[in-house]
């Protein structure tokens, strides 16, 4: 199959492709493709699968200006592509990226999962309902998958996180007790290909089976360095770095991937312990 990737220079995208580029044709583009609009049309008609991850990383300090970026990145581009939509007589497979931030806050004792429509009222909430409502009018039989914190060694937040951890100053981040939804990256890349086999549709969470506390993996990550573990960073310390943007980690939430499993897909790392050990041994 023919497979274009949308905001495929990033860790996600790169994974995908190398994934993906052993059995198929695949294309990937940074935002740039959205100033050049005949080539994103060639593109999309050349494709079986549009893969859309296209969107300004969320980790970093946010200004009213970079909030603004953060925005445009995604809806400007998911308005660009339904304008495209709209003229094409054969339309590919289409998969979203959104995010569990669509949630209001849980707590790791009573999670949620796609059964709860309700989204949160902070930004990151409120920037996933209008992607998401986008994406849909993009294409009816659309994937939309909502990503947890994606682990790697070869970006996000895991590698933003190491060299703290590695000179042993990791610790909780306020009370620790918030809940972490996270996904390893090979599972990630794995569900992808199953949605492909099995033609999934409608919106799906991509995160690990196992609900953690921040506490529980910061604890996993200092053993796995064998690292002590105990400098406690305050919420406030984290608005001073990181303003709004620090409801990124301050925010708990508790999700479950209740209809990928039901769809019958098997999460190969579901355990922190057993994900950070292939990480570091890989």
């Amino acid at each position: 199959m023919n497979i274009v990737i949308l905001g495929g220079t990033g860790l996600i995208g790169q994974a995908l492709k190398n994934e993906f580029q052993h059995s198929h044709n695949v294309r990937t583009f940074g935002r740039a493709i959205y100033q050049d609009q005949e080539n994103l049309l060639a593109s999309i008609q050349w494709s079986d699968i549009l893969i859309q991850l296209s969107g300004a990383t969320i980790a970093k300090r946010w200004t009213s200006k970079y909030k603004q970026e953060i925005w445009d990145s995604r809806i400007k581009s998911n308005q660009i592509l339904a304008n495209i939509f709209g003229k094409l007589k054969k339309k590919p497979k289409v998969f979203f990226a959104s995010a569990v931030g669509f949630y209001p806050e849980s707590f790791c004792e009573e999670p949620l999962d796609e059964d709860f429509l309700h989204s949160g009222n902070d930004f990151l909430s409120q920037l996933s309902v209008e992607w998401e409502a986008l994406a849909r009018k993009i294409s009816e039989d659309a994937l939309i998958f909502r990503f947890g914190v994606v682990l790697s060694k070869e970006g996000g937040a895991l590698k933003e996180m190491l060299p703290m951890y590695k000179l042993g100053l990791g610790g909780p981040i306020g009370s620790g007790k918030q809940c972490f939804p996270w996904v390893y990256i090979k599972d990630l890349v794995s569900a992808f290909n199953y949605a492909i086999d099995k033609n999934l549709v409608g919106t799906f969470n991509l995160t690990s089976p196992q609900l953690i506390t921040q506490k529980k993996f910061g604890q996993s990550l200092a053993n796995q360095l064998k690292k002590a573990f105990f400098l406690t960073t305050f919420e406030w310390q984290l608005k001073l770095i990181f303003g709004e943007g620090s409801q990124v980690l301050t925010k708990s939430l508790a999700i479950k991937p209740t209809k990928l499993s039901e769809h019958g897909f098997v999460f190969k790392y579901p355990q922190i312990e057993n994900t950070l050990k292939d990480i570091f041994n890989d």
